[in-house]
Protein backbone atom coordinates (compact mmCIF):
# COMPACT_ATOMS: atom_id res chain seq x y z
CA UNK A 1 0.00 0.00 0.00
CA UNK A 2 3.12 2.57 0.57
CA UNK A 3 4.25 2.15 -2.32
CA UNK A 4 1.04 2.40 -3.94
CA UNK A 5 0.77 5.84 -2.47
CA UNK A 6 4.39 6.58 -2.97
CA UNK A 7 3.76 6.18 -6.83
CA UNK A 8 0.95 8.08 -6.41
CA UNK A 9 2.26 10.91 -5.01
CA UNK A 10 5.21 10.73 -7.64
CA UNK A 11 2.37 11.52 -10.32
CA UNK A 12 1.24 13.99 -8.81
CA UNK A 13 4.51 15.43 -8.39
CA UNK A 14 5.53 15.26 -11.92
CA UNK A 15 1.56 16.63 -13.03
CA UNK A 16 1.82 19.91 -10.33
CA UNK A 17 3.63 22.93 -11.51
CA UNK A 18 5.88 24.51 -9.31
CA UNK A 19 4.83 27.17 -6.84
CA UNK A 20 8.41 28.79 -6.95
CA UNK A 21 10.09 29.52 -10.19
CA UNK A 22 13.14 30.77 -9.75
CA UNK A 23 14.05 30.71 -13.46
CA UNK A 24 11.64 33.78 -13.37
CA UNK A 25 14.15 35.99 -11.39
CA UNK A 26 15.88 37.47 -14.02
CA UNK A 27 12.52 38.14 -15.99
CA UNK A 28 11.47 39.84 -12.88
CA UNK A 29 14.68 41.61 -12.62
CA UNK A 30 14.38 43.20 -16.30
CA UNK A 31 11.12 44.52 -15.13
CA UNK A 32 12.23 46.42 -12.39
CA UNK A 33 15.26 47.83 -14.25
CA UNK A 34 12.98 49.93 -16.27
CA UNK A 35 12.05 51.86 -13.49
CA UNK A 36 15.73 52.98 -13.32
CA UNK A 37 14.38 55.54 -15.83
CA UNK A 38 13.72 57.75 -12.84
CA UNK A 39 17.46 57.75 -11.95
CA UNK A 40 18.85 57.90 -15.56
CA UNK A 41 16.60 59.59 -17.18
CA UNK A 42 14.59 59.80 -20.47
CA UNK A 43 16.27 61.48 -23.58
CA UNK A 44 14.80 61.28 -26.70
CA UNK A 45 17.55 59.37 -28.10
CA UNK A 46 16.69 56.59 -25.60
CA UNK A 47 13.27 56.74 -27.16
CA UNK A 48 14.42 56.26 -30.48
CA UNK A 49 16.45 53.21 -29.52
CA UNK A 50 13.57 51.66 -27.45
CA UNK A 51 10.79 52.37 -30.39
CA UNK A 52 13.70 50.82 -33.21
CA UNK A 53 14.50 47.83 -31.14
CA UNK A 54 10.60 46.91 -30.52
CA UNK A 55 9.72 47.12 -33.62
CA UNK A 56 12.48 45.52 -35.46
CA UNK A 57 12.31 42.79 -32.76
CA UNK A 58 8.75 42.19 -32.69
CA UNK A 59 10.19 41.43 -36.41
CA UNK A 60 12.45 39.09 -35.22
CA UNK A 61 9.46 36.69 -33.59
CA UNK A 62 7.55 37.26 -35.84
CA UNK A 63 9.20 36.25 -39.30
CA UNK A 64 11.83 34.45 -37.29
CA UNK A 65 10.78 32.26 -34.27
CA UNK A 66 7.56 32.32 -35.36
CA UNK A 67 7.04 32.05 -39.40
CA UNK A 68 10.26 30.49 -40.20
CA UNK A 69 12.05 28.59 -37.32
CA UNK A 70 8.25 27.27 -35.88
CA UNK A 71 6.48 26.62 -39.03
CA UNK A 72 9.18 26.94 -42.02
CA UNK A 73 6.80 29.18 -44.46
CA UNK A 74 9.30 30.38 -46.04
CA UNK A 75 13.38 29.41 -46.90
CA UNK A 76 16.22 31.86 -46.86
CA UNK A 77 20.09 31.42 -46.75
CA UNK A 78 22.18 29.80 -44.51
CA UNK A 79 23.24 33.18 -43.41
CA UNK A 80 20.01 35.00 -43.09
CA UNK A 81 18.79 31.99 -41.17
CA UNK A 82 21.15 33.15 -38.86
CA UNK A 83 21.09 36.57 -38.97
CA UNK A 84 17.47 35.74 -38.29
CA UNK A 85 17.87 33.44 -34.75
CA UNK A 86 20.60 36.26 -33.60
CA UNK A 87 17.93 38.65 -34.15
CA UNK A 88 15.26 36.56 -32.68
CA UNK A 89 17.40 35.78 -30.03
CA UNK A 90 17.63 39.10 -28.87
CA UNK A 91 14.23 39.14 -27.14
CA UNK A 92 15.67 37.04 -24.46
CA UNK A 93 12.80 34.64 -25.09
CA UNK A 94 15.07 31.73 -25.12
CA UNK A 95 16.89 30.13 -27.91
CA UNK A 96 14.46 29.58 -30.94
CA UNK A 97 15.12 25.53 -30.79
CA UNK A 98 13.19 26.08 -27.15
CA UNK A 99 11.02 28.35 -28.77
CA UNK A 100 10.34 26.56 -31.94
CA UNK A 101 9.83 23.09 -29.97
CA UNK A 102 7.25 24.59 -27.82
CA UNK A 103 5.00 26.42 -31.01
CA UNK A 104 4.88 22.79 -32.56
CA UNK A 105 3.66 21.79 -29.35
CA UNK A 106 1.48 24.24 -28.84
CA UNK A 107 -0.18 23.79 -32.47
CA UNK A 108 -0.20 19.36 -31.82
CA UNK A 109 -2.22 20.30 -28.72
CA UNK A 110 -4.10 23.35 -29.47
CA UNK A 111 -6.29 24.36 -26.32
CA UNK A 112 -5.96 20.83 -25.01
CA UNK A 113 -4.75 19.39 -21.63
CA UNK A 114 -1.87 19.15 -23.46
CA UNK A 115 -1.03 22.60 -24.70
CA UNK A 116 1.78 23.77 -22.64
CA UNK A 117 -0.24 27.71 -22.31
CA UNK A 118 -4.15 27.20 -22.81
CA UNK A 119 -6.17 29.93 -21.15
CA UNK A 120 -8.82 27.11 -21.47
CA UNK A 121 -7.26 24.62 -18.99
CA UNK A 122 -4.34 26.77 -17.21
CA UNK A 123 -5.54 30.04 -16.71
CA UNK A 124 -5.08 33.30 -18.72
CA UNK A 125 -1.95 34.51 -15.90
CA UNK A 126 -0.32 30.68 -16.43
CA UNK A 127 -0.73 31.45 -20.38
CA UNK A 128 0.49 34.64 -20.69
CA UNK A 129 3.74 33.78 -18.32
CA UNK A 130 3.56 31.52 -15.95
CA UNK A 131 4.67 28.42 -17.77
CA UNK A 132 7.49 30.02 -19.58
CA UNK A 133 8.99 29.40 -16.17
CA UNK A 134 7.59 25.87 -14.99
CA UNK A 135 10.26 23.33 -14.87
CA UNK A 136 8.56 20.44 -16.98
CA UNK A 137 8.83 23.28 -19.69
CA UNK A 138 12.31 24.04 -19.26
CA UNK A 139 14.05 22.23 -22.00
CA UNK A 140 13.25 21.65 -25.66
CA UNK A 141 12.49 18.83 -27.38
CA UNK A 142 14.91 18.76 -29.44
CA UNK A 143 13.54 15.63 -31.51
CA UNK A 144 10.41 18.01 -32.31
CA UNK A 145 13.11 20.49 -34.14
CA UNK A 146 15.06 18.10 -35.95
CA UNK A 147 15.33 20.08 -39.25
CA UNK A 148 17.24 22.79 -37.02
CA UNK A 149 19.08 21.22 -34.36
CA UNK A 150 21.69 19.59 -37.21
CA UNK A 151 23.32 23.19 -38.27
CA UNK A 152 26.08 23.61 -35.93
CA UNK A 153 25.68 27.12 -35.17
CA UNK A 154 22.32 27.36 -34.14
CA UNK A 155 23.39 24.70 -31.38
CA UNK A 156 25.66 27.04 -30.52
CA UNK A 157 23.24 29.81 -30.01
CA UNK A 158 20.68 27.14 -28.13
CA UNK A 159 23.51 26.39 -25.90
CA UNK A 160 24.64 30.25 -25.15
CA UNK A 161 21.19 31.83 -25.80
CA UNK A 162 21.90 35.17 -23.56
CA UNK A 163 24.53 36.42 -26.00
CA UNK A 164 22.27 38.13 -28.52
CA UNK A 165 20.43 39.77 -25.37
CA UNK A 166 23.77 40.75 -23.64
CA UNK A 167 25.18 41.96 -26.54
CA UNK A 168 22.55 44.24 -27.88
CA UNK A 169 22.54 45.96 -24.26
CA UNK A 170 26.01 46.61 -23.79
CA UNK A 171 25.51 47.91 -27.50
CA UNK A 172 22.64 50.33 -26.13
CA UNK A 173 25.07 51.42 -23.32
CA UNK A 174 27.47 52.28 -25.48
CA UNK A 175 25.48 54.58 -27.74
CA UNK A 176 22.85 55.81 -25.32
CA UNK A 177 24.42 55.57 -21.78
CA UNK A 178 22.58 54.62 -19.09
CA UNK A 179 19.26 55.91 -20.23
CA UNK A 180 20.20 53.98 -23.54
CA UNK A 181 20.52 50.51 -21.58
CA UNK A 182 17.36 51.46 -19.65
CA UNK A 183 14.95 53.18 -21.85
CA UNK A 184 16.50 51.49 -25.41
CA UNK A 185 17.09 48.01 -24.26
CA UNK A 186 15.02 47.56 -21.11
CA UNK A 187 12.06 49.22 -21.74
CA UNK A 188 12.19 47.82 -25.28
CA UNK A 189 13.02 44.17 -24.13
CA UNK A 190 9.76 44.00 -21.76
CA UNK A 191 7.42 45.62 -24.94
CA UNK A 192 8.07 42.89 -26.58
CA UNK A 193 8.16 40.13 -23.99
CA UNK A 194 4.33 40.88 -23.34
CA UNK A 195 3.57 41.91 -27.15
CA UNK A 196 4.49 38.34 -27.83
CA UNK A 197 2.94 36.89 -24.91
CA UNK A 198 -0.54 38.24 -25.62
CA UNK A 199 -0.55 36.24 -28.56
CA UNK A 200 -0.78 33.16 -26.09
CA UNK A 201 -2.75 34.28 -23.85
CA UNK A 202 -5.29 37.03 -25.46
CA UNK A 203 -5.63 35.89 -28.87
CA UNK A 204 -7.24 32.94 -27.18
CA UNK A 205 -9.70 34.83 -25.47
CA UNK A 206 -10.78 38.06 -27.65
CA UNK A 207 -11.65 38.19 -30.85
CA UNK A 208 -13.28 36.50 -34.00
CA UNK A 209 -13.70 33.05 -35.29
CA UNK A 210 -14.02 32.92 -38.94
CA UNK A 211 -12.47 28.87 -39.62
CA UNK A 212 -13.29 26.32 -37.30
CA UNK A 213 -9.68 24.96 -35.42
CA UNK A 214 -10.90 22.88 -32.77
CA UNK A 215 -9.02 25.67 -30.66
CA UNK A 216 -9.75 29.09 -28.81
CA UNK A 217 -7.46 31.19 -31.48
CA UNK A 218 -8.95 34.02 -32.40
CA UNK A 219 -8.32 36.94 -35.14
CA UNK A 220 -7.42 40.31 -32.67
CA UNK A 221 -7.04 43.14 -35.29
CA UNK A 222 -5.44 45.48 -32.22
CA UNK A 223 -3.37 42.28 -31.17
CA UNK A 224 -1.92 42.41 -35.08
CA UNK A 225 -0.98 46.36 -35.12
CA UNK A 226 1.71 45.58 -32.24
CA UNK A 227 2.92 42.38 -33.40
CA UNK A 228 3.11 42.93 -37.05
CA UNK A 229 0.14 40.81 -38.35
CA UNK A 230 0.51 37.73 -35.69
CA UNK A 231 -2.61 39.01 -33.75
CA UNK A 232 -4.60 37.27 -37.37
CA UNK A 233 -4.49 34.15 -35.00
CA UNK A 234 -7.30 32.48 -36.07
CA UNK A 235 -6.36 32.78 -39.74
CA UNK A 236 -2.62 31.54 -38.88
CA UNK A 237 -4.53 28.04 -36.67
CA UNK A 238 -6.19 27.23 -39.81
CA UNK A 239 -3.38 27.24 -42.22
CA UNK A 240 -0.13 27.15 -40.10
CA UNK A 241 2.43 26.90 -42.81
CA UNK A 242 1.70 30.48 -44.73
CA UNK A 243 3.79 32.80 -44.15
CA UNK A 244 0.73 35.62 -44.91
CA UNK A 245 -1.58 35.74 -41.62
CA UNK A 246 -3.38 38.73 -42.62
CA UNK A 247 -5.60 36.76 -45.24
CA UNK A 248 -8.03 39.66 -45.80
CA UNK A 249 -6.94 42.77 -48.10
CA UNK A 250 -7.77 45.00 -44.89
CA UNK A 251 -5.87 42.38 -42.34
CA UNK A 252 -2.49 44.32 -42.13
CA UNK A 253 0.36 42.20 -41.72
CA UNK A 254 3.59 43.70 -42.07
CA UNK A 255 5.87 41.23 -41.74
CA UNK A 256 4.21 39.71 -44.69
CA UNK A 257 4.82 42.94 -46.52
CA UNK A 258 8.59 43.09 -45.45
CA UNK A 259 9.27 39.51 -45.81
CA UNK A 260 7.65 40.09 -49.83
CA UNK A 261 10.18 42.91 -50.08
CA UNK A 262 12.99 40.77 -49.32
CA UNK A 263 11.72 38.11 -51.56
CA UNK A 264 11.84 40.07 -54.37
CA UNK A 265 16.07 41.14 -53.67
CA UNK A 266 16.40 37.04 -53.50
CA UNK A 267 17.23 37.04 -49.52
CA UNK A 268 14.04 35.16 -49.16
CA UNK A 269 12.24 32.67 -51.41
CA UNK A 270 9.32 30.10 -51.53
CA UNK A 271 6.78 32.04 -49.58
CA UNK A 272 4.11 29.55 -48.62
CA UNK A 273 0.57 31.14 -48.85
CA UNK A 274 -3.01 29.72 -48.13
CA UNK A 275 -4.73 27.73 -51.28
CA UNK A 276 -8.11 29.57 -52.38
CA UNK A 277 -10.12 27.10 -51.06
CA UNK A 278 -8.66 28.33 -47.55
CA UNK A 279 -9.57 31.58 -48.18
CA UNK A 280 -12.76 31.47 -49.35
CA UNK A 281 -13.58 29.03 -46.18
CA UNK A 282 -14.02 25.93 -48.32
CA UNK A 283 -11.66 24.07 -47.34
CA UNK A 284 -11.92 20.54 -46.05
CA UNK A 285 -11.07 20.00 -42.17
CA UNK A 286 -8.17 17.42 -41.33
CA UNK A 287 -9.37 14.16 -39.17
CA UNK A 288 -8.18 15.97 -35.73
CA UNK A 289 -9.97 18.76 -36.16
CA UNK A 290 -12.98 17.02 -36.74
CA UNK A 291 -12.70 15.00 -33.96
CA UNK A 292 -11.62 17.78 -31.43
CA UNK A 293 -14.25 19.37 -32.24
CA UNK A 294 -16.94 16.91 -32.19
CA UNK A 295 -15.95 15.89 -28.85
CA UNK A 296 -16.26 19.39 -27.88
CA UNK A 297 -19.68 19.40 -29.37
CA UNK A 298 -20.97 16.44 -28.02
CA UNK A 299 -19.55 17.47 -24.15
CA UNK A 300 -22.22 20.12 -24.31
CA UNK A 301 -24.68 17.31 -24.12
CA UNK A 302 -24.83 15.83 -20.52
CA UNK A 303 -24.80 11.76 -21.56
CA UNK A 304 -25.20 10.83 -18.12
CA UNK A 305 -28.77 12.85 -17.91
CA UNK A 306 -29.88 11.20 -21.14
CA UNK A 307 -29.10 7.90 -19.80
CA UNK A 308 -30.98 8.18 -16.79
CA UNK A 309 -33.76 9.67 -18.55
CA UNK A 310 -33.98 6.60 -20.56
CA UNK A 311 -33.79 4.29 -18.28
CA UNK A 312 -36.28 5.72 -16.17
CA UNK A 313 -38.57 6.05 -19.41
CA UNK A 314 -38.27 2.22 -20.25
CA UNK A 315 -40.13 -0.56 -18.68
CA UNK A 316 -38.01 -2.53 -16.69
CA UNK A 317 -38.21 -5.32 -18.54
CA UNK A 318 -37.61 -3.70 -22.20
CA UNK A 319 -34.42 -1.72 -20.04
CA UNK A 320 -32.98 -5.31 -19.21
CA UNK A 321 -33.22 -6.26 -22.66
CA UNK A 322 -31.89 -3.34 -24.09
CA UNK A 323 -28.95 -3.68 -21.34
CA UNK A 324 -28.10 -6.93 -22.81
CA UNK A 325 -28.36 -5.42 -26.44
CA UNK A 326 -25.91 -3.39 -25.55
CA UNK A 327 -23.35 -5.37 -23.53
CA UNK A 328 -23.74 -7.91 -26.51
CA UNK A 329 -23.00 -4.93 -28.91
CA UNK A 330 -19.91 -3.49 -27.50
CA UNK A 331 -18.56 -1.51 -30.00
CA UNK A 332 -21.94 -0.97 -32.15
CA UNK A 333 -23.75 0.61 -29.59
CA UNK A 334 -24.35 3.79 -31.54
CA UNK A 335 -26.67 1.59 -34.39
CA UNK A 336 -28.64 -0.61 -31.02
CA UNK A 337 -29.88 2.76 -29.82
CA UNK A 338 -30.44 4.97 -32.97
CA UNK A 339 -32.57 1.50 -34.31
CA UNK A 340 -34.50 1.95 -31.47
CA UNK A 341 -35.65 5.18 -31.51
CA UNK A 342 -35.46 5.92 -27.50
CA UNK A 343 -36.80 8.87 -25.76
CA UNK A 344 -34.68 11.29 -24.68
CA UNK A 345 -31.75 10.25 -27.36
CA UNK A 346 -30.33 13.79 -28.73
CA UNK A 347 -31.71 13.76 -32.50
CA UNK A 348 -29.03 14.40 -35.26
CA UNK A 349 -31.04 17.79 -35.99
CA UNK A 350 -30.80 19.11 -32.22
CA UNK A 351 -26.72 18.18 -32.40
CA UNK A 352 -26.45 20.40 -35.88
CA UNK A 353 -28.40 23.00 -34.77
CA UNK A 354 -25.83 23.12 -31.80
CA UNK A 355 -23.09 23.02 -33.98
CA UNK A 356 -23.90 25.85 -36.08
CA UNK A 357 -24.78 27.81 -33.09
CA UNK A 358 -21.06 26.68 -31.95
CA UNK A 359 -18.86 26.78 -34.63
CA UNK A 360 -17.82 29.05 -37.55
CA UNK A 361 -18.92 28.03 -41.06
CA UNK A 362 -17.22 25.38 -42.86
CA UNK A 363 -18.21 22.87 -45.43
CA UNK A 364 -17.22 19.98 -42.85
CA UNK A 365 -19.78 20.64 -40.28
CA UNK A 366 -21.82 17.89 -41.60
CA UNK A 367 -19.02 15.57 -40.57
CA UNK A 368 -18.09 16.99 -37.35
CA UNK A 369 -21.72 16.42 -36.57
CA UNK A 370 -22.29 12.79 -37.34
CA UNK A 371 -19.33 12.29 -35.22
CA UNK A 372 -20.46 13.71 -32.69
CA UNK A 373 -23.57 12.03 -32.59
CA UNK A 374 -21.73 8.93 -32.63
CA UNK A 375 -19.74 9.85 -29.36
CA UNK A 376 -22.57 10.96 -28.10
CA UNK A 377 -24.68 7.95 -28.60
CA UNK A 378 -22.00 5.69 -27.95
CA UNK A 379 -21.60 7.26 -24.28
CA UNK A 380 -24.86 7.09 -23.71
CA UNK A 381 -24.53 3.28 -24.48
CA UNK A 382 -21.87 3.43 -22.54
CA UNK A 383 -23.96 4.39 -19.46
CA UNK A 384 -26.79 2.38 -19.48
CA UNK A 385 -24.80 -0.70 -20.28
CA UNK A 386 -23.02 0.05 -17.11
CA UNK A 387 -26.07 0.54 -15.32
CA UNK A 388 -26.72 -3.00 -16.09
CA UNK A 389 -23.18 -4.49 -14.94
CA UNK A 390 -24.17 -2.37 -11.59
CA UNK A 391 -27.57 -3.38 -11.58
CA UNK A 392 -26.38 -7.59 -12.01
CA UNK A 393 -23.61 -7.19 -9.99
Amino acid sequence: MNKLNSATDAAADIECDDILYPSAVPFVLVHLACFAAIWTGVTWESLGMCVVLYWARIFGISAGYHRYFSHRAYSTSRVFQFLLAVLSQSTAQKSILWWASKHRHHHLHSDTERDVHSPRHTGFVYSHLGWIFSRKHDKADLVKVADLSGYPELMWLHRYELVPPVVLALLCFALGGWPGLVVGFFWSTVLVYHATFCINSLAHVRGSQRYLTADDSRNNWLLALFTMGEGWHNNHHAYQSSVRQGFRAWEIDPTFYILKALARFGIVWELKTPPVSVLRNEHRLGSRVVERSAAQLAATFNSERSALAIASAVEKSDLAALQERLAHARHSAVQVLADMGLPHLPSREEIFARATAMFAKTPSIEEVVDRAYGLLVEAIGNRLRMDGVNATA
